[in-house]
Parts: C-alpha cells; sequence; structure tokens
C-alpha cells in the first residue's frame, strides 16, 4: 500500500467511525460492489471517495466522475486523493477535466491539485492551462500564491518553451521570483 492509499484509508477510518461496513469497503476486491457505492442513494462522502478511489487505482473508469468531483473540493485531503487516482486511472477524460477546473476562476481556491494533476499527466492541455492559471494569478493583490507557485514550478517541470512570456512575468512578483528563475533554467532555449 502505498503513502496516498496509507494516509486515505487512515483519514476514512476516522470519518467513518471504523465500523463493519467501512472495513467491509475497504477490503472488498468486488469492482462491481465499488461501483455501486458510487450510484447507490444515501452512500456518505467516505464511502463514495473510498469505492472511487480503489476503483481509480484498479484502471476502473467507473470512477473518473466522482473523482473529478473530488479533486474540485473544498477539502484540500479529498483533493489529493482524487488527483492521486485520477492520475493512475488512465482515462483520456482525466487531462481535459483537470485542465477545466485549473482554469475556473470561480473555483480557483481549489486549483492546486488541479495545476499539480496536469504536470503529473504532462498531457498537452496542461501547459495552456497553467499559462491561463499563472497569467491570471499575476494580477495586484491576488490571493491565490500557493495556485500561481504551484503554475510557475510545474511549468517549469513541464519544459515548455510556450511558458517563457508568462514566467517572465512572474519574475516581477517577490513571492514568484526565485520559483520562476528556476523554472526557466529548465526550459530548453529553441533555437
Amino acid at each position: 500500500m502505498d503513502e496516498e492509499s496509507r494516509s486515505l484509508t487512515e483519514r476514512l477510518r476516522r470519518e467513518s467511525g471504523g465500523g463493519a461496513a467501512f472495513e467491509e469497503l475497504a477490503a472488498t476486491g468486488d469492482h462491481d460492489a465499488l461501483a455501486d457505492v458510487l450510484t447507490a442513494a444515501g452512500q456518505p462522502l467516505w464511502a463514495r471517495e473510498l469505492a472511487a478511489f480503489r476503483l481509480g487505482l484498479a484502471g476502473d473508469r467507473r470512477a473518473f466522475e466522482t473523482l473529478v468531483l473530488l479533486l474540485n473540493h473544498r477539502d484540500p485531503p479529498r483533493c489529493a486523493s482524487a488527483a492521486h487516482a485520477l492520475a493512475r486511472l488512465g482515462d483520456p477524460r482525466t487531462a481535459r477535466a483537470a485542465a477545466a477546473l485549473a482554469t475556473n476562476e470561480l473555483r480557483v481556491a481549489y486549483a492546486l491539485h488541479p495545476v499539480r494533476l496536469l504536470v503529473e499527466l504532462r498531457a498537452p492541455e496542461a501547459v495552456p492551462a497553467l499559462i491561463t492559471t499563472l497569467r491570471r494569478r499575476l494580477r495586484p493583490h491576488d490571493p491565490h500564491r500557493r495556485v500561481a507557485l504551484a503554475c510557475v514550478e510545474g511549468l517549469g517541470a513541464l519544459g515548455d518553451d510556450r511558458a517563457r512570456p508568462v514566467l517572465d512575468d512572474a519574475l516581477a512578483h517577490p513571492l514568484l521570483a526565485e520559483a520562476a528563475v528556476r523554472a526557466l533554467a529548465r526550459i530548453p532555449r529553441q533555437r
């Protein structure tokens, strides 16, 4: 069991009260039973999250919609677990969904994990979405510096020359300047 799985299991065990229903859901290998939790009425959030996470790690695309909803949740641990599972799911819709969440100005407070997921996926949508999100974060007094920093670091990791102009602009922001220098150094010069 990887660290993200262990963390999620312990967090959801506490949230659920750790009864028999939790233990059964955590132990089952029946993907249909897990998928049923995602669509059955009245299921608690912890059960849906656990089922979606386990299906996502198994590559079962029935988890996709639930994981995308959790990726945009107000609770950062839920977002992190959803991003982890989505990165392993292998669903071709994942990058497009993460890009839509990362660039949604109404939900920018929850964009950190979609940004990080885009970087991990290295999909064609990643660089344009990160550029868009970072450009918006460079406005005066923007409160979402963690999202901006994740964009800067992610653009450096992706190493795409299209990011140079927005990273150059980020140099003027004291909280981003050092990361922008590092990111620009990782982008190969075009010949």
